[in-house]
């Protein structure tokens, strides 16, 4: 069959790359054109746009690109009218792909979501919507079905495939491309440009109170050493890229921006503080919309605060200084611990990739 897949950030690359190669595995003749990253290329797609040019955030940064974006959707949509895919699989990415829905849907071309755009934090109304464009919607989060089932919308709990990516990494090999050295505090400033101008300064700004320690920067593979250094200047600092899994075995504690880092930081058991800042209008609107009580993915599926959000005019030296310490205590650790413990059982079991592709092919052969 015909795959066409839209992802559209670093971590639906990862997890569409994952979800291909399950497929492959049942379907020996797929075909695989796709926006995404190169790890769906790795995977034997034909890549037509890579994220990095697609990535914008907030409110006011996606008015000032609307025109690039506006043209990257007619231009997706003559590819796919061009190209005729069996299926549309579209991962997360809700402002793009639900317009890209409603073409397929129009073309009479099958629509798969896998990863739910976040609708239950803010634009609910977007249910009906997808309940209209989407044949079958795949969730990774657990309080998602229950969501949905309020709209009447029965949609596949397939658990989330971060547990398999850190399964399969775990049993790999574990050593961090540095010298030995002191012990690690990893930065995860984020992957897009913006991100990382606002949330790399803050960072390291309290380097200076850990001299006993080194920090090290998860460099996002979208972006190069030169942009990085323009932050760093003469600060003792090491940036590492595409050993992002690494950096996290091998760290004490990190400082994420919010996102699927905070998760996967979880994951590996690593003491973090959830970190966001974004401009004033775009938090001023966001907050007025957002219906979440939590940032972080952590505390969204524990549905209590497990780690701190510094948030806005909340994250600064002082605070973040603080939040640290308590990271690099023995008691707090061990209690934090206990509960990434526990969030893991909520997750469910591993395979979401392969529950996710069975379940597919079976809709796609009328099972």
């Amino acid at each position: 069959m015909k795959y066409y897949i839209i992802a559209g950030e670093a971590s639906g690359d990862l997890h569409a790359s994952n979800l291909m190669r399950e497929l492959k595995l049942r379907d020996p003749g797929a075909e695989f054109r796709c926006w995404g990253g190169d790890l769906m290329k790795a995977q034997g797609a034909e890549l037509v746009k890579h994220y990095r040019d697609l990535a914008f955030m907030g409110f006011t940064e996606v008015v000032m690109n609307l025109r690039t974006i506006l043209g990257n959707i007619e231009f997706c949509k003559k590819d796919i009218a061009a190209h005729r895919p069996d299926v549309l699989i579209l991962v997360d990415y809700p402002g793009f792909n639900l317009r890209i829905a409603e073409f397929a849907k129009a073309q009479n071309i099958k629509v798969f979501y896998y990863i739910s755009p976040q609708i239950w934090a803010w634009k609910q109304s977007r249910v009906h919507k997808i309940k209209r464009l989407v044949d079958r919607m795949f969730v990774i989060l657990p309080f998602e079905k229950d969501f949905y089932k309020k709209f009447d919308y029965d949609v596949d709990f397939v658990g989330h495939p971060l547990l398999d990516a850190v399964a399969g990494h775990a049993i790999q090999s574990s050593a961090l491309n540095l010298p030995l050295g002191k012990p690690v505090i990893a930065l995860l400033p984020g992957s897009r440009k913006q991100e990382i101008a606002t949330m790399l300064p803050l960072m390291l700004g309290i380097k200076k109170f850990y001299p006993a320690y080194r920090f090290v920067i998860a460099g996002a593979p979208s972006q190069t050493k030169e942009y990085y250094q323009t932050f760093i200047k003469d600060a003792d600092v090491e940036i590492v890229y595409n050993q992002t899994y690494q950096l996290l075995q091998n760290s004490e504690a990190a400082l994420v921006t919010s996102g699927t880092a905070t998760l996967e930081t979880a994951l590996f058991g690593v003491p973090e503080v959830v970190c966001y800042k974004g401009g004033a209008i775009s938090y001023m609107i966001a907050k007025q919309l957002i219906k979440v009580k939590y940032i972080s993915l952590v505390n969204l599926i524990m549905d209590r605060e497990i780690v701190k959000e510094l948030i806005q005019n909340e994250l600064d030296e002082e605070h973040l200084k603080a939040e640290l310490d308590k990271l690099l205590d023995s008691v707090s650790r061990e209690r934090l611990l206990n509960d990434y413990a526990a969030l893991k059982e909520k997750l469910g079991g591993a395979g979401a990739s392969a529950k996710a592709a069975e379940l597919m092919t079976a809709y796609l052969k009328g099972v």
